[in-house]
C-alpha cells in the first residue's frame, strides 16, 4: 500500500517553492498565536520555510508578548521555589508602546536569550552560581559571555574537564542551599556524569525521605546535530533520562522558549536537565521580552491546530516538519505525482512537547482523540526513544480512536555518521512519506 510512493519520495530531494502563511486576530480574552491554521485569513506567497524564515518564530513585539503561558516575574528577587505573583499574565498595559510603559522586547538569537536568562538569575538570586567547562571565558557557544565580568569569578567560574566532577560539585552546592547552574559542554559527553545525575541528583529527595533535596540544580548541555558534528558532537541523549524519576528534561525550540523555560527550570524545586539544540543557537532569532518571565514546564504547546493528523516533536525537527507540511500543500514538480490531491489540504495539528520528562501526555491525547492519527518526529535513535514511549501511551489511551498505527520518524539505530549526517536526520521527505502512509492506512 503506497510502497511505490514511499520509495520514490525517499529518493527525491526537495527544492524551494511557495507556502501559505497564516495570520489571525487576537484579544486579551483569547490570546491565540497568529500562526494557528484554524484562524487563517490571508495567504502570502513565500519560499520554502527555513529556521530563518519560519512562521513558528515570533518576529514582532506583539507576537512575542502574546507567547502562550508566559508568566511575568517582576519581583526584585526570585529564588528557587518562589511562588508566582498574583497577576502574572498579559494585561492591556503590557501592549502599550514602550514609551507609555509597555513591555519591551529586543531581537535575540537563542544563545543570547539563554545568556539573558542566566544574567537575570544571577542578579535576582544571590545564592546562584554558574560553572562548567570554559564558562568563565563565555563557553564554546558564548552562552556565558561577560557573566564573569558582571557578577564576579566567585559566582561564574571554570571547572576541570570532568563531567562527573561538574555534576557531583553541582549536587553538593545544591544540597547546601545554593542555586547551581552547571554546564556540561556537549551532551555527547554527559555519560560519565550519568551515575551522578540519575543515582544522586534525581533520587536525592526520595532517599532522604524528603528531608534533603537538590532541587536547585540545573544542568545545561548543548545537544543534537549541527551539520558537521559527527558521532561525538551530534547526539540527542534525552531518552536515556526518561526513567530517572525525580529529574525533569527540557528541550527548547527558539529564543523566547529557551529564556522562559530556562528561568522556569532554574527556579523549579526539582533538578532539571536543560538540553539546548546547538544548531539553533544562532539560526533561531526572535523578538524576546527583555524582562523576567517564565514558561511552564511539563506543558506542551499546540503550534498549529488541525483535525486530520497530529504531529508531535520538539527542538529542531519542528522546522523540518514545517517544511514537510509546505511540500504537502505545494509539492515541487518532481514530486507532484506522488502527493495525492485529496491530501494537499490536510489539516495537521502540530505539537511542541518542550518538556521530555515528565511530558504533557494530556495535550497529546486530547489532540489524537480529535484527529485519530499521530506521527512522532525526533532526531534521536528510534529504539527506546521518546517516540517509542509516546506511541505506547497514545496506543494505550487512544486505542478506540486510532485510525492508523502511530508513526515514528527518527534517527537510525546506528552511530551518528559524519559523512552521512543528512541521511541520519529525519528530513522533509521522510516526514512527508510518513504523513501519506499514515493517512492512507
Amino acid at each position: 500500500m503506497f510502497r511505490s510512493t514511499s520509495k520514490a519520495l525517499l529518493k527525491l530531494a526537495s527544492r524551494p517553492s511557495t507556502r501559505t502563511v497564516s495570520s489571525s486576530s487576537r484579544s486579551l480574552s483569547s490570546p491565540t498565536p497568529a500562526n494557528l491554521a484554524a484562524n487563517a485569513k490571508a495567504a502570502v506567497v513565500s519560499p520554502t520555510p527555513t529556521v530563518a524564515t519560519s512562521s513558528l518564530l515570533k518576529n514582532t513585539r506583539e507576537d512575542a508578548l502574546w507567547t502562550p503561558g508566559l508568566l511575568w516575574r517582576d519581583e526584585e528577587a526570585v529564588q528557587v521555589g518562589a511562588p508566582p505573583p498574583d497577576a502574572p499574565h498579559l494585561v492591556e498595559a503590557d501592549l502599550q508602546p514602550v514609551e507609555a510603559g509597555g513591555r519591551e522586547t529586543t531581537k535575540m538569537n537563542m544563545y543570547s536569550a539563554i545568556r539573558d536568562a542566566m544574567s537575570i538569575t544571577l542578579r535576582k538570586d544571590t545564592q546562584s552560581m554558574v560553572f562548567g567547562e570554559d564558562v568563565f571565558f563565555g563557553g564554546v557557544f558564548r552562552c556565558t559571555m561577560g557573566l564573569a565580568d558582571e557578577f564576579g569569578q566567585e559566582r561564574v567560574f571554570n571547572t576541570p574537564l570532568t563531567e562527573q566532577g561538574i555534576a557531583g560539585f553541582g549536587i553538593g552546592l545544591a544540597a547546601m542551599g545554593k542555586t547551581a547552574v552547571a554546564e556540561l559542554q556537549f551532551a555527547d559527553y554527559i555519560f560519565p556524569a550519568f551515575d551522578q545525575i540519575v543515582n544522586e541528583a534525581a533520587k536525592y529527595r526520595y532517599r532522604s525521605g524528603g528531608m534533603f533535596n537538590v532541587g536547585s540544580l540545573t544542568f545545561r548541555s548543548p545537544c543534537s546535530a549541527v551539520g558537521h558534528g559527527g558521532l561525538y558532537h551530534s547526539q540527542s541523549p534525552e531518552a536515556f533520562f526518561l526513567q530517572a524519576s525525580g529529574l525533569k528534561v527540557v528541550v527548547p525550540r527558539s529564543p523566547i522558549q529557551a529564556k522562559g523555560l530556562l528561568l522556569a527550570a532554574i527556579r523549579d524545586p526539582n533538578p532539571v536537565l536543560f538540553l539546548e539544540p546547538k544548531i539553533l543557537y544562532r539560526s533561531a532569532v526572535e523578538q524576546v521580552p527583555t524582562g523576567d518571565y517564565q514558561l511552564p514546564l511539563s506543558s506542551a504547546e499546540v503550534l498549529q491546530e488541525g483535525t486530520d493528523l497530529t504531529i508531535v516533536s520538539y527542538g529542531p525537527p519542528l522546522y523540518t516538519i514545517e517544511g514537510a507540511l509546505h511540500l504537502l500543500k505545494n509539492p515541487t514538480e518532481d514530486i507532484q505525482s506522488l502527493i495525492p490531491e485529496d491530501l494537499r489540504h490536510l489539516s495537521v495539528e502540530l505539537i511542541d512537547l518542550r518538556t521530555i520528562a515528565p511530558y504533557d501526555i494530556e495535550t497529546v491525547v486530547k489532540s489524537v482523540n480529535k484527529t485519530g492519527r499521530c506521527v512522532v518526529v525526533h532526531e534521536a535513535s528510534k529504539t527506546g526513544g521518546v517516540g517509542s514511549e509516546l506511541a505506547a501511551e497514545v496506543q494505550e489511551r487512544c486505542f478506540l480512536r486510532l485510525e492508523a498505527p502511530v508513526g515514528r520518524i527518527t534517527g537510525w539505530d546506528t552511530p551518528f555518521g559524519l559523512a552521512y549526517e543528512k541521511f541520519y536526520l529525519p528530513d522533509q521527505l521522510r516526514i512527508l512519506d510518513s504523513i501519506i502512509e499514515t493517512m492512507r492506512y
